[in-house]
């Protein structure tokens, strides 16, 4: 599933010098598969490239089309079935739920398509180093742990793209590398491609384009 912006600006860069840019205002495909890192400063449109993506701002100008649709003529299960079936995202903010516990987070996105078991989602708890945090209600544990957390949740689903929006600013070395290793693994179990939003530090993450706003 191949994914075209055609002169897409975001409504609030509209009068912003963009002399630099290699995708607002430009046209541009992403392929299915691809590795990409979407690099810029803070205030550059990261985040409002996720959300017109994911259809969360309608605010730009120019076309973004999904799999060959223009996504303003999505309808509501069209968006659906892509949040649950084609695009998964690990938010800048997260968005888990946070009075519940890590357990139910987790169980809660996987009950949607009963990708993986109980037993490979304790797994992958394990793998990040959390698997004392179960039963852990998400509000009292630190940021850090609970990107942990949205990063299995947002793997828990079938996707041809994971949109990762800096999902390792509150992680140390060893655990970007382990979390970096799960998120690689089930990417190329799904034989999917990868949105990632940065800074500048691409940690052990591999890039077959990167494109800057």
């Amino acid at each position: 599933m191949d994914i075209h912006f055609s002169q897409v600006i975001p409504s609030p860069l509209v009068d912003q010098p963009r002399q630099d840019a290699s995708l607002w205002g430009k046209d541009f495909t992403l392929k299915h598969g691809e590795n990409i890192c979407l690099s810029a400063q803070s205030g550059k449109g990261k985040t409002s490239f996720v959300h017109i993506l994911l259809g969360i701002r309608k605010d730009y100008t120019g076309k973004v089309s999904i799999g060959g649709k223009d996504i303003r003529d999505f309808t509501y299960s069209d968006w659906i079935n892509l949040r649950k079936n084609q695009i998964s995202c690990i938010f800048q903010d997260l968005q888990l739920f946070p009075k519940l516990t890590v357990a139910e987070n987790l169980l809660l996105k996987n009950e949607l398509t009963h990708i993986f078991s109980m037993d490979e989602i304790k797994q992958m708890v394990s793998e990040l180093g959390i698997e004392n945090k179960w039963d852990s209600i998400c509000e009292q544990l630190s940021f850090g742990q609970q990107q942990r957390v949205a990063i299995i949740r947002a793997l828990c689903q079938p996707f041809e793209w994971l949109i990762l929006d800096e999902p390792f600013s509150h992680l140390d070395t060893e655990n970007i590398l382990k979390a970096s290793s799960l998120i690689k693994k089930v990417v190329e179990a799904q034989q999917a491609g990868i949105i990632l939003t940065s800074l500048g530090d691409l940690h052990d993450f591999h890039s077959d384009k990167t494109i800057y706003l």
